[in-house]
């Protein structure tokens, strides 16, 4: 929607409120002007209902306030003495209408005070916490589960982690309709979750730090199709881009940053990235064993920990879809195998970003990471490359006719961006659809930072053997940090137990008294 159009939509609003509660407001001893007074008429509203006035600024927050209306209204008509059942149901589910029949039909009697005097609504006090929980949700912390092993051994599939948002900026709610805490599905029912219009701009809150090299990130897929991962079948699923598909990968190169890479190793400005203490690249290996001495690879996967499959390609050679170099090493100084040989990919692969050089997973570059305000020339080398940015992230019109370059029907040799892109790497290097495939991730699809693991599940254990299931020692431990991962679970426990005591011996003290 355009700035008009929002305006035109605020004022239409502004008259339906003031339509239906006019009167309300006289009966309450307001003056009838204040209830089409924009925002103003809010703040009256929150006084005759007897709730604070910073919840006005609720009604103003994307997805929040489509929860804090049927609030509104039910506390509304608990003002003047309709607060039965009937009174509740009547008022959600007419979407607010129900109001203007007590507005214009009935004589009622305005409270004051009146939850002193009247019991909370089991309803709204249940819309107020569903309000907060969003609020967290969409501003402090989002849950998020590790579906693939792209970021095996710093992220584990079946980790379910915390997402801050305010690390990198809270960015609000693009789109403005659409369920409460789920993402693009309402779950059990399988149905979309929200409505592409209207649209709101977007906008991002400060941040406590910028993405720095080598954090993981959780972002909106940009080339989202939601079908499967790796679908070359053209299939698009267009979606609004708070509502495309969440993934946490690694960031290997920020905005002005030039990319390369060259057998399987990144390199920043031609200089190797250095790699963060934590994180752990695999690579898919090839083993020739002699045939003649037994090895136990059972054993070696669980030593390991080798989570990727592995299987036997020939007679004398097995194949490792993910190994670290120090699993390879482990793997060389055993008896029995007579080498180790990481593949590297040196035939040209079409699904390689941008789709028209000849380069693989392990080989490509150098490639310019767009930053916020820089001009980059425009050709037939380098359009590829930008193509999508100038027509899907920054919604421009591009023809190209021959040589001739247009953007809003404009000639042009050059264009100047609008907002930063990173590049974004699973540390698995041979089993994740990265930025290798689908290219430059924009800021505005940027969700959050990752900072803590407050569950972990194996996978590969059945709930038959929960004990076993859970990962006990990487349970609350922080994503980040140098070092090697510290379980706070223990601290948790006692800080519970500490709770708990101190709740008891206060209700027992109490009751003495």
């Amino acid at each position: 929607m355009t700035l008009l159009q929002w305006f035109i939509f605020f004022l239409v609003i502004q008259v339906v409120h003031y339509l239906g509660t006019w009167k309300l407001y006289e009966k309450a001893g307001r003056k009838s002007w204040e209830a089409a007074i924009p925002v103003y008429n809010a703040i009256v509203l929150m006084k005759i209902i007897d709730r604070p006035t910073w919840w006005t600024a609720l009604l103003f927050v994307p997805i929040v306030n489509l929860i804090m209306f049927p609030v509104v209204w039910v506390e509304t008509l608990r003002a003047f003495g309709k607060n039965s059942t009937t009174d509740t149901i009547l008022g959600v589910v007419t979407l607010g209408f129900y109001i203007y029949y007590i507005n214009y039909t009935q004589n009622v009697t305005h409270i004051p005070n009146k939850n002193k005097i009247i019991k909370e609504n089991t309803l709204s006090s249940l819309l107020f916490a569903i309000v907060v929980a969003t609020l967290v949700h969409t501003y402090v912390m989002q849950p998020y589960t590790i579906p693939t092993s792209s970021l095996e051994k710093s992220l584990l599939v079946g980790d379910f982690l915390f997402v801050s948002k305010f690390h990198y900026g809270a960015r609000t709610p693009m789109t403005a309709v659409a369920a409460p805490m789920v993402h693009d599905t309402i779950p059990v029912a399988g149905v979309k979750s929200y409505s592409k219009f209207p649209q709101l701009p977007y906008f991002r809150f400060p941040g406590i730090q910028k993405i720095e090299r080598n954090d993981i990130v959780v972002f909106n897929w940009p080339a989202d199709t939601v079908y499967q991962f790796f679908d070359r079948s053209g299939r698009r699923a267009d979606k609004p881009i708070d509502k495309k598909s969440n993934y946490v990968k690694r960031c290997v190169g920020i905005p002005g940053d030039n990319l390369s890479i060259k057998d399987g190793v990144v390199a920043i400005n031609n200089e190797p990235l250095k790699l963060h203490d934590r994180q752990k690249l695999q690579y898919s290996y090839k083993v020739s064993v002699d045939g003649k001495t037994p090895i136990n690879f059972e054993y070696l996967a669980k030593e390991l920990n080798i989570t990727d499959p592995a299987g036997q390609t020939a007679k004398d050679t097995i194949f490792f879809s993910a190994l670290t170099d120090e699993g390879a090493q482990v793997i060389k100084n055993t008896p029995g195998i007579t080498s180790v040989t990481k593949i590297i990919d040196t035939k040209g692969d079409s699904r390689i970003f941008p789709h028209t050089k000849p380069w693989t997973q392990d080989n490509m570059g150098p490639i310019y990471i767009p930053e916020a305000g820089k001009t980059v020339e425009l050709n037939s080398e380098t359009l590829p490359f930008y193509k999508r940015i100038i027509t899907e992230y920054e919604h421009n019109d591009l023809k190209v006719n021959g040589d001739e370059i247009r953007i809003n029907g404009q000639v042009v040799k050059d264009y100047t961006f609008k907002q930063d892109y990173y590049w974004m790497m699973g540390d698995n290097r041979h089993n994740s659809e990265d930025s290798r495939y689908w290219g430059f991730v924009p800021a505005d699809h940027i969700v959050g930072k990752p900072v803590f693991i407050w569950m972990s599940l194996d996978q590969n254990i059945p709930w038959s053997k929960a004990i076993d299931k859970i990962r006990w020692e990487r349970l609350f431990t922080t994503v980040g940090g140098d070092g090697q991962p510290v379980s706070y679970f223990k601290y948790f426990l006692l800080l519970l137990v500490g709770w708990y005591g101190y709740s008891f011996f206060k209700k027992r003290k109490a009751k003495k008294a």
